[in-house]
Parts: structure tokens; sequence; C-alpha cells
């Protein structure tokens, strides 16, 4: 008999599942049970709570939705009466921590860890348009950047990001949203079949550095472009010539999972290693507390707890603080 609550998980992706793309047929076929693997409650305690809230959001219609400006804008404050949008305010703070954002709900600003309309700003005007493109955001989080996507215009945007509390935070936005051509599928990037081939642009940021392989990572980005097709890459680097690489004794800004951390020439000796062309590094930023820090939305610690308080250029490991960089490539 089907568990009726994985049934229920798979409800948001029936659009995907049966969607006529013929280049993600191998992958459709497969994605009901990595959906239901994913999304076991026996390996999430929390999930069913989590699903149960989404459940419980109310039925409202947004008169006006806004994907293409810093504020990922759902709604109006006076769609609601203010009982209901109290409620629902509550009912988004107990998805806590909110990472990426920020979004307008109905009037509730979620103002979230991450300013990530900073990042969105430094690479919307070097890019590719994504007019009409099949756009794969690998670690999305919670999905603010697939709306910023779609409102540069792709046809379709599926994020994927292995974390059950994103993926929910992004489905119960979904639901308050409506429906648009945008999924956040709770897998990683080798749950992809091998040589997809299917997407026009393909964005990979804030994951390199925690893969144990960056080449690995690299290959498997490119592999799911089509022929001609756009990587969008960020990621922390180093300063320092071709060949130079940080690699952390433990921790890096008391991140457990930083791997490597390249130089800006060294990332692009790797991109070319790997097989891209006409490879740029069109930005280099260094991480600011303006853009990364604690919030009612995001509780925990955050970049002014990662930093030596009396060298802030330094992390509390004494290595340099957070730089990131964006490189776009495309594939031959």
């Amino acid at each position: 008999m089907t568990d009726p609550l994985a049934h229920d998980f798979l409800t948001p992706y029936q659009s995907l599942i049966h969607q006529d793309f013929p280049a993600l047929k191998k992958w459709r076929q497969a994605l009901p049970e990595q959906i239901k693997q994913a999304l076991n409650p026996n390996r999430h305690r929390e999930l069913p709570i989590w699903w149960a809230l989404v459940q419980n959001l109310p039925p409202v219609e947004p008169s006006q939705v806004a994907f293409d400006c810093p504020v990922v804008k759902i709604g109006q404050q006076g769609d609601l009466d203010e009982t209901v949008r109290d409620n629902l305010e509550q009912q988004l703070h107990k998805l806590h921590p909110w990472r990426k954002g920020p979004f307008e709900i109905f009037g509730i600003f979620v103002d979230t860890e991450w300013r990530s309309d900073f990042k969105w700003a430094r690479l919307e005007s070097a890019i590719q348009p994504l007019h009409d493109r099949r756009v794969l955001d690998v670690g999305a989080g919670n999905g603010y950047h697939c709306w910023r996507m779609l409102g540069a215009g792709a046809k379709h945007v599926i994020g994927i990001d292995p974390g059950p509390r994103y993926v929910t935070q992004f489905l119960a936005l979904k639901k308050l949203a409506g429906d648009w051509p945008v999924d956040l599928l709770p897998l990683t990037l080798e749950d992809l079949p091998p040589n997809l081939q299917a997407f026009d642009s393909v964005f990979s940021m804030g994951v390199l550095y925690h893969r144990r392989s960056p080449f690995d990572h690299l290959y498997r980005l490119k592999d799911c472009l089509r022929q001609g097709g756009e990587l969008i890459l960020e990621t922390l680097v180093i300063e320092g010539a071709e060949g130079s690489v940080l690699v952390p004794e433990n921790r890096y800004a008391k991140m457990r999972n930083v791997w490597f951390i390249p130089s800006v020439p060294t990332l692009a000796t790797w991109l070319k290693r790997v097989g891209f062309h006409h490879i740029r590094c069109i930005d280099v930023n260094k991480t600011t507390t303006d853009e990364q820090r604690s919030t009612d939305w995001m509780r925990f610690q955050s970049l002014p707890d990662f930093l030596d308080p009396e060298h802030p250029n330094l992390t509390v490991e004494g290595y340099p603080a957070p730089r990131r960089a964006i490189f776009l490539a495309e594939k031959p």
C-alpha cells in the first residue's frame, strides 16, 4: 500500500513529473521514487510537522507578485485581514532559520540571513539573458534565486537542494504564490542522471567549496548543460597566483565542510581542464556583514561571529576572511 504521506509529498511535483520535455524523460521516470526517498519521514523527524504547516497555510490568492525585484514579493498586506496575516507570520517563523532572501509575503518582511539580492545584482547584467531558457539551480536553498531567475524570464526553473527544511520553505512560498514554472527538488547534483544535457543555464552558487572533489562537481555541472549552455559559478576564493589553493586544516569560518578554496587563476584553470571555454571572472567581492548577518528570521550565529573580532580580515581560525568570485563559462 502506498504511504499516504509519501503520496502527499509528490503532489507539488506532478506538473514536473508529467512535463513534456524530452531531455528530462529519463530523469522524470526516476523522480517519484527519488522524492519519496529524500522526503522519507523516518529520515527527518520534523518533516511531518513542516509538511502539515504547508498544508495548513491559508487558501489565499495574491493580488500581485513580483519576482524581478530585490525583495521577492507575493501578495500585498491588504490581501489578508490582520488576524490571518499574523497567523501566517507565526507559521512562517516556525520554518526558522531562513537563510536566503529577502521576501515580502502579504506585507510580512522575511529578513533572511543573506541579502541574496546583492549576489544577484553582481551577476544579472553579465549572464546570458534567461528569457525562454530552462535553468537549473544547484544548491538552491529555499529557492530565492529560482524566483529571481523566473522573474528574469526563464521558461522553467528547477532548483535542487537536499535540505528538507529549505525545500519546505520553498513549497510554502509556492503554495502562497500560485502555479508558476518553478520547482525545487530535495535532491543533490549526484542524484541527476549522468550526461543529462538538458539545461540552457546552470547555476552553482556557494557549493563548490563544500565538495570533496571539485573536479567531479564541475564535470557534473557540465553534463547538465546542453551544447552552448552557460555555467554560472559562484564560490569562495583566495588571493594568489595560479596554483594557489587553501585547504583548511579543520574548520573555515566555523564551517566543517569546506575542502578547497582556490585562487581566481586556479579556478579558471580548473574550468579549462574540465572542458569549458569562454571562461571569465566577472566579479570578486569580499563578503560583508551587510550581506550576511543574524536577523529575527535567522537567530543563529552568522558572519560577525565567524570573523576574528580584532582582525576582521581573518576568520576566527586565522584564514583570510570570505571572498567570493563569480565565473561564467560555456559548454562547447
